[in-house]
């Protein structure tokens, strides 16, 4: 199979150079940042409910936000620059400034990213994939099936979404194309172009049906418990997500298929090399049953926490144990996993300054202010105003991540002052913010690495994005509050 993306050894990819968009040069971006910084401390007034260091905390947090959007240094070392800053200037104190490392989630997304290594490296995840385009994979729209399907059942454990389509999925895709001379350019409209729309339109969905679906949901569920206490573990997200989640799953490749219909129907040769290469990696290895044990095991914790003492992060713990003392993963492994380490840095230092912001009063003046422009109006009407400008704010985003840290605690704060039902502010913010990333092919990271493989026009990326988007926006806040109405979200 013909990579589509270089392996970057950390469970994750990178696109080819030419999939890569322009950057500004580190000193433009270094420059844009302390601009607005000032602009936040000197130009707009400081509300009298907020004190000095909040208002420095806000600077400080918004300046962050850009490096995360802008990424003058990768997001581990602005964030780590932003806690410096922090602590110098004594916004916070440094035990607060520093808490976010000993949170249990970040704890749960490193170990998240540690099984996913295992599921990559020792081939089970492939399979997995290769076996579901066998079973489904007798037509274009079976194959964009297998394809969904794949990556909802690789996402109960591996927290990249990067991973899942391009590092696994993408080169699966792209074979099935090749095998009908489906290349890009002149014959990409044969099959391939429908396959990578599908594949990561659907993973745009998944990412939104699992709080593993990718490396910020964790940051947003925790967010949501400090601001609005509502509990939100794996089980209680996927339980959220479940039918909306199911109704955009199921019409997504059928959607993408009529609106941009490859030219072959039947594909009864991809179901047959997907044969073949199953048959080439030969029977399951003990390195990969124990992973799969290890993935099944972990799984059912998380699904049954309810009815047990352990917590989701103690489950994916023991997991990453039974891993090293098999030898399957060994610490070597783990010190060389450094999409991993990126993720906890930048993790546990956003969620400790988010939490400042909180505590400090920020949020709360942001959303007295917001408030007083719905005035008299119900909350559910604001509710889908609010929505429709959360969403399509994603158009000046190229991170999901940057996108919940910078709108998310807002948001919600607006949502919560109108007296929206808390669990419903909460659950919709945190499925909007993954389902809005489908919009362009820069919306979050496999954007640009799906695209960057030459199947698909800009003007046909953007045209299936806001035409599925349309079709998401109706399911989740239709289906979607019918279902949070009958398991009691509101």
């Amino acid at each position: 199979m013909q990579p589509a993306a270089h392996d970057r050894g950390d469970g994750s990819a990178r696109p080819a150079p030419h999939a890569s968009p322009a950057r500004r040069p580190p000193i433009v971006s270094a420059g844009i940042i302390l601009l607005v910084m000032a602009v936040v401390l000197v130009v707009i007034p400081r509300p009298d409910s907020v004190g000095p260091e909040g208002w420095r905390l806000l600077a400080i947090f918004v300046g962050t936000t850009l490096a995360l959007l802008l990424r003058p240094l990768p997001e581990g070392a602005a964030v780590l620059v932003a806690l410096t800053v922090v602590i110098a200037t004594k916004t916070l104190p440094p035990g607060q400034a520093l808490s976010g490392y000993s949170n249990s989630t970040v704890w749960l997304v490193l170990c998240a990213f540690f099984i996913a290594r295992c599921l990559i490296q020792t081939g089970l995840a492939r399979r997995i994939a290769l076996n579901i385009v066998r079973l489904i994979g007798q037509s274009s729209l079976g194959l964009g099936y297998a394809l969904a399907f794949s990556d909802a059942l690789l996402a109960f454990i591996i927290p990249s979404t990067t991973a899942r389509s391009a590092g696994v999925l993408l080169p699966i895709a792209r074979s099935m194309a090749e095998v009908y001379r489906s290349q890009p350019g002149p014959t990409s409209g044969l099959l391939g172009a429908f396959l990578l729309l599908t594949l990561y339109q659907s993973d745009i969905i998944v990412t939104a049906s699992f709080l593993t679906g990718q490396a910020s949901n964790p940051l947003g569920a925790e967010l949501a418990g400090k601001m609005a206490g509502v509990p939100v573990d794996f089980a209680r997200w996927l339980w959220a997500a479940l039918l909306p989640g199911l109704v955009s799953l199921f019409l997504v490749p059928w959607v993408v298929f009529r609106l941009a219909r490859p030219g072959i129907v039947r594909t009864p040769a991809a179901a047959a090399l997907a044969r073949q290469e199953i048959a080439a990696m030969g029977p399951r290895s003990s390195a990969e049953n124990i992973t799969l044990a290890v993935f099944v095991g972990v799984c059912g914790l998380w699904m049954t926490s309810r009815f047990h003492s352990l917590d989701t992060t103690t489950a994916a713990l023991l997991g990453v144990a039974a891993l090293l003392v098999s030898g399957i993963f060994t610490w070597r492994d783990a010190l060389e996993e450094r999409a991993a380490w990126d993720v906890f840095i930048w993790y546990g230092g956003v969620f400790a300054m988010a939490g400042g912001l909180n505590d400090l009063g920020v949020t709360t003046a942001f959303a007295g202010w917001v408030s007083q422009w719905f005035s008299g109006w119900q909350w559910f009407g604001a509710l889908l105003l609010i929505s429709i400008v959360y969403f399509y704010a994603h158009y000046g985003f190229a991170s999901i991540t940057a996108h919940m840290v910078s709108m998310f605690p807002p948001f919600l704060a607006v949502l919560l002052a109108l007296g929206t039902p808390p669990g419903v502010a909460v659950f919709l913010l945190l499925f909007l913010t993954n389902l809005d990333a489908g919009l362009t092919h820069y919306g979050t990271l496999p954007a640009p690495i799906i695209f960057g493989a030459g199947y698909v026009s800009q003007n046909l990326w953007w045209k299936i994005g806001f035409l599925v988007s349309l079709m998401n926006l109706t399911i989740w806040l239709g289906v979607g509050m019918v279902w949070w109405k009958l398991i009691g979200l509101w």
